[in-house]
């Protein structure tokens, strides 16, 4: 069944294009479903998953080598996951979104599928590094004020980190790190599945997945959660899981994104 039509975006107004995108209640236990449903598509096409799986892998290693001598910028390093790992999720939306349509996804294609949305994608991106950069400032500034004798290293940091004397450091290091995590996270959600599935712009999609996570907070929390979890166990040992991990959960937020997004047409459209 096609969707109903919708003006172009540049004839209406904000409100009106907000008004298009209808957020759909969620429960707590929905992204377990969303789990189930990306693990069908990750079956059902083992070879694209493989190559996704190895691309999150070497992202982590590379975040790890880059980042080994700088433990300032762990919370960056952490936020660039969160950054880059999206965008490199595309591939993997595509192919749920192929095969949802009843079409054979190809790995070509979920490769090149952002290059309709370059655009959209670019002004995202530079959305993204401002986020990324402040969270890297603000990184910055918590070892300043707890370490004012000079950067540790990341044995040191190791140290700091589980001593129980630096409760404030830890605290604060957490506080810093949630805060900027859960902006990117909400931000972010559905933003990307959004770009692909109606090539809306960058705002509309952040809006709409700023939306998702206000009115639908348990759900999405829970969601949130399942995500950490399941990294943290993907990454021990040598991130070796994200291979498996990494397709899995970005299939799975393909489903997540259409669970919690409908697209209508407005009463003034129809006439």
């Amino acid at each position: 069944m096609s969707e109903p039509h919708i003006q172009p975006t540049s004839e209406l107004t904000p409100d009106e294009v907000h008004a298009q995108y209808q957020i759909q209640t969620l429960t707590v236990t929905s992204p377990f479903r969303w789990l189930r449903l990306g693990l069908n598509d990750l079956l059902a096409h083992p070879g694209i998953s493989l190559f996704y799986g190895v691309s999150f892998c070497l992202m982590a290693w590379a975040l790890k080598i880059v980042f080994h001598n700088s433990p300032e910028y762990t919370l960056s390093a952490i936020s660039g996951c969160l950054l880059i790992g999206p965008f490199l999720a595309m591939g993997l939306y595509d192919v749920s979104m192929q095969r949802a349509q009843g079409e054979l996804p190809s790995l070509g294609a979920s490769i090149v599928c952002w290059r309709a949305h370059t655009r959209t994608m670019g002004m995202l991106v530079m959305v993204m590094i401002v986020l990324e950069l402040l969270w890297g400032r603000a990184s910055l500034v918590v070892f300043a004020v707890f370490f004012n004798t000079g950067m540790p290293n990341t044995a040191s940091v190791l140290e700091a980190v589980f001593n129980p004397q630096n409760w404030e450091f830890v605290i604060a290091y957490i506080f810093v790190g949630g805060f900027f995590a859960g902006l990117v996270f909400a931000s972010m959600m559905v933003a990307i599945p959004m770009i692909l599935h109606h090539d809306t712009d960058a705002i509309t999609a952040c809006v709409t997945s700023l939306r998702v996570f206000v009115t639908q907070t348990a759900p999405c929390l829970v969601w949130a959660m399942v995500l950490f979890v399941a990294v943290m166990l993907a990454m021990v040992p040598w991130a070796l899981g994200l291979v498996v991990i990494g397709p899995w959960l970005g299939y799975a937020t393909w489903h997540a994104y259409r669970d919690a997004v409908v697209r209508v047409a407005l009463p003034s459209q129809t006439h």
